[in-house]
């Protein structure tokens, strides 16, 4: 066990802070006032925790001044979904395709949904895996600028540079394929998913808002449910099914017309502190998203999602005559 300084990004900016290493395993902190340690990229890794008991120990010590943490969390990694360790925890909802074959996704999937990959291929969309190289990064740049606000929220990677772009992706590139939807030569759309075993992850999901007309996002999607196929992969993971107290949002519609379903497994959350101690009690580990009922929540997202048009509005050019109005593209995640 050792402390080493690592790159975290949060909220598109990279940051060097300083890392617990524990089993090959980097464990961060996050926080203010409830310090929470946790294990950096735990959903694209290939491996959950496998000596929790030592963790805890270590974030313990005495020599942890910049790692001082009130709670430790980690969670099981699919397919398990029972308890395994003696720990307070609580059910986190997981959204996964259950793969057996493409055509059994395929016949389970609603009509609409179906209609819309037949509709992409006929609007000329067509879908590639590519290797990361220096044309691809370009395009990603071009792809991050579509739009500065995506889900009701402005976009962390709008503006990025070409170097910051390369920054963001150069995680995880020897277990991970770049599915690329294209319009003749223009990328519309791309998937970023990252092997973990028998476990596809999709790490971004980005369709051009631009291009909605042509469902980008349905043909990757479909794309990517071949692909894992082709390999015997056993689940796909993007994101969480339910986040919290927020429910019923664009993309978790878009999660289940493509096949996705909440799958419950434990995370669990580890008393380093008495401060932990009555932030578990309390449930305070989650801030005001796991706090405020879904009603408030919704109210006050769908009172951003409004500023933010209406200041787009303001600063958008008057259009031009004969000049088509932008569509408002499916929803997208990126959980880099």
């Amino acid at each position: 066990m050792s402390i080493e300084m690592v790159q975290l990004s949060v909220k598109g900016k990279w940051y060097r802070v300083p890392a617990l290493q524990v089993d090959g395993k980097s464990i961060v902190r996050r926080g203010k006032f409830l310090k929470i340690a946790f294990v950096k990229d735990e959903q694209w890794l290939e491996t959950p925790v496998a000596d929790p008991a030592r963790c805890v120990d270590a974030l313990k010590g005495e020599k942890l001044r910049d790692l001082r943490a009130d709670i430790f969390t980690f969670a099981s990694k699919l397919p398990s979904t029972e308890p395994e360790y003696p720990y307070p925890f609580e059910l986190e909802n997981v959204a996964a395709i259950r793969l057996n074959t493409f055509k059994e996704w395929w016949e389970g999937l609603p009509q609409e949904t179906r209609k819309n990959v037949r509709r992409s291929q006929k609007r000329g969309v067509r879908v590639e895996v590519k290797s990361l190289d220096q044309k691809l990064l370009e395009d990603l740049v071009e792809l991050n600028n579509d739009s500065p606000v995506r889900q009701g929220k402005v976009y962390t990677h709008f503006g990025k540079t070409l170097e910051q772009v390369t920054k963001d992706q150069e995680d995880f590139l020897d277990r991970s394929d770049y599915i690329c939807a294209y319009h003749e030569e223009e990328l519309v759309g791309v998937v970023k998913l990252v092997y973990r075993g028998n476990i596809a992850a999709i790490l971004t999901f980005l369709p051009k808002a631009s291009h909605a007309d042509k469902r980008p996002a349905n043909a990757l999607m479909a794309k990517v449910v071949e692909i894992c196929d082709q390999k015997k992969m056993l689940f796909i993971t993007f994101g969480l099914f339910n986040y919290h107290n927020k429910k019923d949002t664009p993309l978790r519609d878009f999660k289940i017309r493509n096949g996705f379903e909440g799958i419950d497994v434990p995370r669990y959350y580890v008393a380093l502190t008495l401060k932990g101690a009555l932030g578990i009690k309390f449930n305070l580990y989650h801030g005001l998203m796991g706090v405020l009922p879904h009603s408030v929540i919704t109210a006050l997202v769908n009172a951003r999602a409004k500023l933010y048009s209406l200041k787009l509005k303001l600063r958008a050019p008057a259009p031009s005559s004969g000049g088509q109005a932008s569509h408002a593209g499916p929803p997208a995640e990126s959980n880099s």
